[in-house]
């Protein structure tokens, strides 16, 4: 008998269950870290700033299921905007499987361990501040690049 290749492996996004689909995530939290575009070249710069609902220990919203109501703007990801995926991390799975890329050996769909995530240096757990204490006018002096 043949093994079945992996869900994310022979599904489109857009076919993907709701479950599959929150699953892609890999819950480092860079999604939740403030962006700063440039004017001029439309660069998109992260900062190590987050989200004050974004807990620093785990890098997970600490009210994940009312985001949206805590935070008008917070970003749902969804199938149909995956053109748009361009501002998420390059490590971040929707935007590997959006652009053809394979899920990183790292990720927890593939390890099966969620603590891989920050075994491998990509969570940004323990590594951003929270919007609450820097002011918006200082948030370009926390741009940072994430390795």
């Amino acid at each position: 008998m043949i093994a079945q290749r992996a869900f994310w492996e022979r599904k489109r996004l857009e076919e993907m269950t709701a479950q599959e689909w929150e699953s892609l995530c890999d819950g480092c939290g860079k999604c939740c870290l403030h962006k700063l575009e440039d004017e001029d070249t439309g660069e998109l710069l992260f900062t190590n700033i987050a989200c004050r609902y974004l807990d620093a220990g785990t890098a997970c919203c600490t009210d994940y299921p009312n985001r949206q109501r805590n935070v008008p703007d917070c970003t749902v990801l969804r199938p149909e905007d995956v053109e748009a995926f361009h501002w998420l991390p390059d490590t971040c799975a929707y935007r590997l499987l959006a652009e053809g890329e394979p899920l990183p050996e790292w990720h927890p769909l593939v390890t099966g361990d969620p603590a891989s995530v920050r075994q491998a240096g990509v969570s940004a757990a323990g590594r951003f501040v929270s919007e609450a204490s820097v002011s918006e006018a200082d948030w370009e002096e926390y741009a940072i690049t994430w390795v």
